[in-house]
């Protein structure tokens, strides 16, 4: 047996999940005393092949089905190449794409499934950890089965880094197209999507410390002034001051950028699963016991209509007038 991952791409480029998942897959294959194997179904399978060569990745597989994501070729891709290999485990994206055919093809293999993993222990049985009640708990589940399926939650492991030596084999599934049901026509962006935060190098957040909506534009010059990119805790947008496509957290997105300044933000848990991931983390607010100031790197205890302003001078930057 060995532990199979399926990669994730979008829009000709492959995410940051994918490698996260070789690193969670190699973790698991060694607790099993297994190998890994990785597959990539569409798109530039053979470029992409050759970015998921990473350490501790024994075999990939190419699926050449398609260009972008379709829940029919995947399901029947993954269903296939679970016969032909035989995997202890299926790792799986928790993402929109991973949650939308892990299910199905969990349901079509007989085979319990986990979703939004965060921690992976032991053999037999392994153990699966995930969170509860809005990230408030963890609760830790034995997965007494032979073979099961796992959705993995994004910034939970560390993207794997290091080139590999793994084998590249085509795999040729057979799809049935008139069980397909739907293609892909094209790509249209909603309102408010021009911006994708999880591609930002820094991001400035901003949360209910900032007030009123009449103020945003305060964070907005600190963001212009350091190049980064705004986003925002969940308050922000559901008062309407923010687009949804802003918002970090786990109701939101999942970021991992360089820096993560948090403005007038608590902490909360659902904001934080969000965002832990960030190599620094900074954090200003009032609150010295604020949460947020638990996993932060860099903490300033002071009101933010005072150290922003500041902040905006500092690096060359005009601080709007409130």
């Amino acid at each position: 047996m060995t532990v199979l991952a399926v990669a994730e791409h979008r829009r000709g480029e492959l995410r940051d999940v994918s490698f996260e998942l070789v690193t969670a897959g190699r973790e698991l294959a060694d607790e099993h005393g297994t190998d890994l194997a990785v597959a990539i179904i569409g798109g530039d399978v053979d470029g992409f092949a050759e970015e998921l060569d990473r350490e501790g990745v024994d075999a990939i597989y190419t699926v050449a089905e398609g260009e972008e994501f379709n829940h029919g070729v995947y399901a029947q891709a993954i269903e296939q190449l679970h016969a032909e290999l035989a995997p202890r485990a299926l790792l799986l994206p928790n993402s929109v794409n991973g949650l939308d055919y892990a299910p199905a093809v969990a349901g079509s293999l007989g085979l319990p499934l986990v979703t939004d993993v965060i921690g992976l222990k032991g053999d037999e049985p392994v153990e699966i950890t995930r969170e509860q009640y809005g990230g408030k708990v963890e609760t830790t589940y034995d997965v007494d089965s032979e073979q099961y399926v796992l959705t993995i939650r994004p910034a939970e492991w560390p993207v794997a880094e290091e080139p590999g030596d793994a084998s590249i084999e085509a795999f040729e599934a057979d799809i049935d197209a008139s069980a397909l049901g739907s293609t892909v026509n094209g790509f249209e962006e909603v309102a408010g999507g021009d911006v994708d935060i999880t591609e930002a190098d820094v991001l400035v957040s901003v949360g209910r410390g900032i007030e009123e909506e009449e103020n945003i534009p305060l964070i907005e010059a600190l963001a212009d002034a350091l190049g980064a990119t705004l986003s925002s805790s969940r308050p922000i947008v559901d008062n309407g001051w923010l687009p949804q496509n802003r918002q970090v957290g786990q109701s939101g997105k999942v970021v991992t950028p360089d820096v993560y300044i948090a403005i007038g933000i608590s902490g909360a848990v659902q904001h934080v699963a969000g965002m832990k991931g960030a190599d620094t983390i900074v954090a200003i607010n009032t609150d010295p016991n604020a949460p947020i100031y638990d996993i932060a790197d860099y903490g300033i205890v002071d009101d933010l209509f005072e150290v922003v302003p500041a902040l905006i001078e500092d690096f060359g930057g005009a601080a709007p007038a409130l």
